[in-house]
């Protein structure tokens, strides 16, 4: 089958390699029909993610059709249309039973690697690094879906792919970063970064019932898309990002701020130009100048949702800050399960519409063009789809 590759930062291809087959009884097999290049991937192409060896598939945002069901497997059948989880959770342990599914105990076999990292492991999760288990990810025609009878979920018919592809991560991701929010009537929601799972996050603020979104970012693409949405949009450089949203929320800052950016964050500041130099240099590991601004800026008593992904050691987080505003964090990856199957009757409903993300579609074969289109925010792009099995897409 043909698969995107890793072979290096900056080195993605698209090879041919084996297909995938069934390795255990409650596994399948799925015929991709649509995957996507997420913003965590990003930091795969990049090199910020340790553990990838080359020849590693990637993605993990993907859906199909069930081609190959594993003996032990009753939950699934040959023909079912599903949207896969990112998260691989094995429905049985500690943490699956109490649905944080995203800190599964079984479904990594490299568990000690994360182990010697963090101390404990996270669930294993599709085509991002061997510390997270290793798997081959679904940027590729097959993919073999472990805990296959936990994991996927059914898709009725009538649904387009689009509609529904990301249920499979970034609209369950930044609903969850909004519902930790603890949104109440008459709410102000900051969001630092306005890329696919940040659009999610502020359509989902206004879902659970915020009254006004601050959206920040300094792509004009992704701020019109946020203004489209309802949000009021803050240009990351174009003021002291502090004192406008203090500005805007009368002095007070806003209820709570989304940190929708991640270990790469980047702008104008003197914090965000030492952490390029310092990160170039291997002297630390992310760049968090979105966090430190949304710590500096959320109100007392708020809270700071993170659903970007961070990997390694912070440098200069002013914890004093948030000791003293009394702040509460809220992070982690998704716990999948518990908002797949609710995002999708909002679906059904007419609540929101997930595609509109959606800018660029692309044939397999043109993958690592839309890493790098995506990557350097050419052409206006903020998500990218690819279909395995298509020779042109228009």
């Amino acid at each position: 089958m043909k698969a995107l590759v890793w072979h290096g930062t900056n080195d993605v291809r698209v090879e041919r390699v084996p297909d995938p087959t069934i390795l255990n009884p409650r596994d399948a097999i799925v015929k991709i029909t649509t995957t996507a290049i997420c913003g965590s991937d990003l930091h795969l192409l990049n090199g910020y993610i340790p553990t990838m060896q080359a020849g590693d598939i990637l993605g993990h945002e993907f859906m199909g059709e069930v081609v190959e069901v594993g003996q032990a497997n009753t939950r699934l059948k040959v023909g079912d249309r599903v949207v896969v989880p990112f998260t691989i959770a094995c429905g049985r342990c500690f943490f699956c039973e109490r649905q944080l599914w995203s800190l599964c105990d079984n479904s990594n076999p490299n568990a000690w690697m994360a182990e010697k990292v963090y101390g404990y492991t996270t669930a294993g999760l599709f085509g991002y690094s061997h510390m997270t288990g290793g798997y081959a990810g679904g940027q590729a025609q097959y993919v073999r879906v472990p805990y296959a009878d936990v994991g996927p979920l059914k898709i009725p018919n009538g649904l387009p792919d689009e509609q529904v592809l990301f249920l499979s991560d970034i609209f369950p991701t930044g609903y969850m970063a909004a519902e930790n929010c603890e949104i109440q009537p008459g709410d102000t929601i900051a969001v630092w970064g306005c890329g696919p799972v940040g659009q999610m996050a502020i359509r989902s603020a206004f879902l659970l019932g915020a009254e006004r979104v601050l959206a920040i970012d300094d792509v004009p693409s992704r701020l019109r898309l946020a203004a489209e949405a309802g949000a009021q949009t803050v240009n990351l450089d174009d003021d002291d990002i502090f004192e406008k949203v203090r500005a805007m929320t009368g002095g007070r800052g806003p209820d709570a701020c989304i940190d929708a950016v991640g270990l790469e964050a980047h702008g104008a500041t003197l914090d965000a130009y030492i952490d390029r130099a310092k990160t170039a240099a291997f002297l630390a590991t992310d760049r968090p100048s979105a966090l430190r601004q949304a710590i500096h800026t959320c109100r007392k008593g708020g809270i700071v949702s993170i659903p970007g992904v961070y990997g390694g050691f912070l440098d200069k987080i002013p914890f004093g800050a948030a000791f003293q505003k009394g702040l509460t964090f809220r992070m982690g990856q998704t716990h999948m399960l518990r908002y797949m199957l609710p995002l999708l009757a909002r679906i059904e409903r007419g609540d929101i519409d997930p595609s509109f993300v959606i800018t660029h579609r692309l044939p397999l074969d043109r993958a690592a063009e839309g890493y790098a289109m995506f990557r350097d925010d050419k052409d206006r792009c903020i998500k990218v789809v690819l279909k395995p099995h298509a020779d042109t897409v228009h």
